[in-house]
């Protein structure tokens, strides 16, 4: 899909794809899953400092985390009602009350905000009430990613440019206990990252892992053992940040952003078959 202001998210509904780009207006583009064709752009009302986006295909909502204001943004994606009172009217937002970095959906349709500082993951229903939150262990240090598996167990991925430790680890539903782990001291070989920041999990479980500053991303097994690069450097032309996985039409989606100056300055999104 085409380079423009940097990509923060995407991910897709029914016969669309939804981008997230890092801009005063027309921040979510939606193309055409066929043939990946522009078909409208959608302004977030008070939207500030974007950094991730999801959607949950059983509340037709799209969710925008949103790290400035400090707050998750919700869209409802019914088109007729958002076409007839317009877009202003079917968005809302609540508050997070911490900087939010990742978002997922879970099976109880409940939306996982990531929460780095202080290192917790807060769950919200779809109108934004907090369900709860689970402080993981202190070694778990600049948190990413969490996704929620069927069996309530959670795979997390977390290590900053200054951490020792950069790891995708497998934890059991109360938090507190890692039950698998992938990586460990930063690097480049197949065992290590440097820079893992963003997941999708298939149907069987299967993990794929952004390696943001290793330029790739890996494949792993349920218990977290590394299978292959899905996604290698000479097929990106800048870092990877996000990734979606369109289960239907096995596709994975990686998000393609430029670093220049000290500040991501354009993106587009690379689109693969697994």
């Amino acid at each position: 899909m085409p380079e423009g202001p940097p990509v923060s998210g995407v991910t897709t509904l029914d016969d669309e794809i939804y981008l997230l780009r890092n801009k005063e207006r027309d921040q979510i583009e939606v193309y055409d899953a066929i043939n990946c064709r522009l078909l409208r752009c959608l302004t977030v009302p008070n939207c500030r400092g974007v950094n991730d986006m999801t959607i949950c295909a059983h509340n037709r909502c799209m969710y925008i985390a949103d790290v400035t204001a400090k707050c998750v943004h919700r869209l409802r994606l019914t088109l007729t009602l958002a076409r007839k009172l317009g877009l202003q009217r079917t968005a809302t937002q609540w508050p997070v009350n911490d900087k939010p970095r990742r978002l997922s959906v879970n099976k109880s349709h409940n939306v996982l905000v990531t929460c780095p500082v202080v290192r917790k993951i807060k769950e919200f229903s779809s109108d934004g009430n907090l369900l709860r939150e689970l402080t993981l262990p202190d070694d778990v240090i600049t948190l990413w990613h969490a996704i929620q598996l069927a069996n309530g167990e959670f795979i997390v991925c977390h290590g900053g440019e200054d951490d020792a430790v950069h790891r995708v680890c497998k934890m059991r539903a109360d938090g507190r206990y890692i039950v698998h782990s992938h990586g460990g001291q930063w690097g480049s070989d197949t065992d290590q990252y440097n820079g893992p920041i963003h997941l999708a999990v298939d149907n069987n479980e299967f993990v794929f892992v952004v390696d943001a500053n290793n330029r790739r991303v890996t494949l792993l097994s349920p218990t977290l053992n590394y299978i292959r690069q899905v996604v290698s450097s000479d097929k990106l032309k800048w870092y990877p940040t996000h990734l979606h996985l369109d289960v239907h039409r096995q596709r994975l989606y990686v998000t393609d952003n430029e670093w220049k100056g000290g500040e991501w300055t354009s993106g587009r999104v690379v689109v693969f078959s697994v």
